[in-house]
């Protein structure tokens, strides 16, 4: 699914149609209805790491100001560009690419939100409407235009996606939400101190997290200390803190763990960024059959016994296994060290 950078960059799309009224409505969506969204005024955006809520109520009273900000990193001067890009009009370029639709069920629990699903087709009578939206790997939402497809499915048909879900609003225009899953619930629990791009993000909590007695890449993709974290930037901030990674985290010392979640929260900022100025993601070590310095690339996946298996590329020259005593002080993003053949600065790579 999108990564925290591609969920707050949604965020500030669809924050400029906060206090508008849905006037019409679409979409393919056989489990949430999209007739269910007819007339309800959308009141309220909120991002936690790979979450978007969006809260619709059927009355025009607005909840006080400041309620909704956008993505903390980029607030400065970042609506105008948001109300600028809702006005765009229909055209062969959008916001992001999408697959084909996915077949999967639009309805699932809510997860570590603590909210339970309170309805398929409609908000709940009495509770705060607020509509949970988890995105595929290839979600996406457009503004004020559809997605188009790009090559030929494997029937050999050059289809358009199909969008979940089709909001027209009472302003002339419309948000397409592609490859999710949505589900209604009460108000969400929102802990900005596990999330990698809040401000308040918590570095304490996520060393204590890290300095677990398991691999190290396990960690990284816990949403309960990383929040918005996935499997781009663990492979990318494990690559540049030049940790293997199954490395337990019990066995690096506090600089290397300090500065694997330096790593974490740069490259993260720094592809967000990115995002807003139009740049495309490049990457060190991600799917890449060589790394900078020019050494093989290993690919395998790792994951918790048990649990999910994710691919996992790695240098084994640059991110060596071996014991701690043997291993060289490690560099931060702010202060480069001995490992500057393996730490490459991150505006060099447009993340």
């Amino acid at each position: 699914m999108p990564e925290g950078p591609s969920v707050r960059k949604f965020h500030h799309l669809v924050s400029p149609f906060v206090g508008q009224q849905v006037i019409r409505t679409g979409g393919s969506s056989k489990k949430l209805i999209p007739a269910g969204f007819q007339s309800l005024w959308l009141q309220d955006a909120q991002v936690h790491g790979k979450k978007l809520f969006l809260r619709f109520d059927p009355d025009e009273e607005i909840r006080s100001l400041g309620s909704n900000p956008l993505p903390e990193p980029l607030q400065e001067g970042e609506r105008e560009e948001a109300t600028r890009e809702q006005k765009q009009t229909l055209g062969p370029n959008g916001q992001k690419t999408s697959a084909q639709p996915s077949q999967s069920l639009e309805l699932v629990p809510l997860g570590d939100s603590g909210s339970e699903c309170l309805g398929a087709d409609s908000p709940a009578g009495g509770a705060e409407r607020w509509l949970q939206v988890r995105f595929g790997l290839f979600g996406s939402i457009w503004v004020n235009e559809f997605s188009r497809a790009k090559k030929a499915n494997k029937r050999g048909d050059w289809r358009d996606p199909i969008p979940r879900l089709v909001l027209h609003f009472g302003s002339g225009g419309f948000l397409a939400f592609y490859n999710c899953q949505m589900s209604w619930g009460s108000s969400p629990v929102v802990r900005p101190t596990s999330d990698i791009l809040s401000g308040k993000f918590h570095r304490g909590q996520a060393l204590e997290a890290l300095g677990q007695e398991q691999p190290v890449c396990y960690t990284l993709l816990d949403q309960r200390y990383f929040s918005g974290l996935g499997n781009i930037i663990k492979n990318e901030a494990l690559y540049r803190a030049g940790i293997h990674p199954l490395s337990l985290g019990s066995l690096l010392g506090l600089p290397y763990l300090e500065a694997l979640v330096d790593h974490v929260v740069e490259f993260s900022a720094d592809w967000l960024q990115g995002k807003f100025q139009g740049k495309q993601q490049h990457t060190q070590i991600y799917q890449k059959e060589r790394c900078p310095a020019g050494h093989q690339v290993r690919k395998e996946a790792f994951g918790p016994p048990g649990g999910f298996q994710r691919l996992t590329w790695w240098c084994p020259q640059c991110q060596p296994r071996v014991p701690p005593d043997e291993l060289e002080q490690p560099s931060s993003p702010r202060s480069p060290g001995p490992f500057l053949h393996r730490t490459l600065p991150f505006r060099d790579s447009d993340a």
